[in-house]
């Protein structure tokens, strides 16, 4: 029974967290600094309080400032997107208020010389237990320096699509055409294959049109021309595409590519899905389906 309790109390002072000597010498300033500040006089006291608070005004004053001021030179830059400018302000904003809060500290008689100089330990140590977060941080950084997507952007990112909306330290926001919100860490956006559907100034629509076997090639291709030739979206430059792509079991299937802007691409396909078939049929053609002809071949009497 001893032996048992000797094991549980080893036991427990093992789960007991180390302290380093940083972190003692910080609390035990600490306190004496606030039995420093019992043993002051109330008007003491106050002013420091008082000129502490007014420092911590000004540098914000001047953290909105000199963010008013960068966000200005980015605008004004060709090499840093919306998205750079936004993650940059982000960062300055944080390690402003960083030092605020150190200067603040300093000022009010904490040496922060043995907080900062534990740091390095304390580091590890966050560093392990935020290690999800300090990799969506650096995951961040990789998007911001190659700057696969801007915002207002359509992607495909995973299993997942839609407009970018936003983007801090952390996460991705992507609007989707339902009206979603959907919230992405940006690890798993930069570890997934990132598809921006709005990068380039044309976009290509491919359609499928399908006709029954014996239909006049050149016929289905002057249809299909005089379709495009009323889309004042499609781009004379590159020419459209039209030529027979396959030959199914029940058709012969004809491939269209138009080129359109990347705003106008649904609005093509949409509207042609509509009419193809009306101008089929005014020509004769019909549109096919999937069907089995089947042959009963009468066996001789006995």
């Amino acid at each position: 029974m001893l032996l048992h309790m000797m094991a549980m109390v080893s036991e427990a002072a093992e789960t007991i967290p180390v302290v380093t000597e940083t972190e003692m010498s910080f609390f035990s300033e600490l306190m004496i600094k606030l039995h420093t500040w019992s043993q002051l006089g109330p008007v003491a006291f106050l002013i420091t309080l008082t000129t502490g608070l007014l420092m911590i005004l000004v540098g914000k004053l001047l953290i909105v400032w000199l963010c008013r001021i960068l966000k200005k030179g980015l605008s004004r830059s060709r090499k840093i997107n919306d998205l750079m400018a936004r993650f940059l302000l982000q960062v300055v904003n944080i390690v402003g208020w960083v030092f605020l809060l150190i200067g603040f500290l300093q000022h009010m008689g904490i040496d922060m010389g043995p907080v900062l100089a534990g740091l390095g330990i304390t580091g590890v140590i966050l560093g392990l237990a935020f290690q999800e977060t300090i990799g969506n941080l650096l995951s961040g950084v990789m998007i911001v320096i190659n700057a696969p997507f801007r915002i207002g952007d359509y992607i495909d990112s995973g299993s997942f699509s839609g407009t970018v909306t936003d983007m801090d330290m952390i996460c991705v926001i992507l609007s989707t055409p339902d009206n979603k919100r959907i919230t992405i860490s940006n690890k798993l956006v930069w570890g997934s294959p990132i598809v921006n559907y709005s990068n380039m100034d044309k976009r290509r629509v491919d359609l499928i049109v399908s006709v029954p076997y014996g239909s006049d090639v050149q016929l289905v291709k002057q249809v299909i021309s005089g379709i495009f030739s009323t889309y004042e979206e499609i781009l004379p430059d590159p020419a459209p595409t039209i030529e027979v792509n396959k030959l199914s079991a029940s058709s012969v299937d004809f491939i269209a590519r138009p080129w359109t802007k990347p705003q106008d691409y649904w609005k093509v396909f949409w509207r042609f899905q509509g009419e193809i078939c009306g101008k089929l049929e005014e020509v004769g053609l019909s549109v096919p389906f999937d069907q089995l002809d089947l042959h009963i071949i009468d066996a001789p009497k006995a």
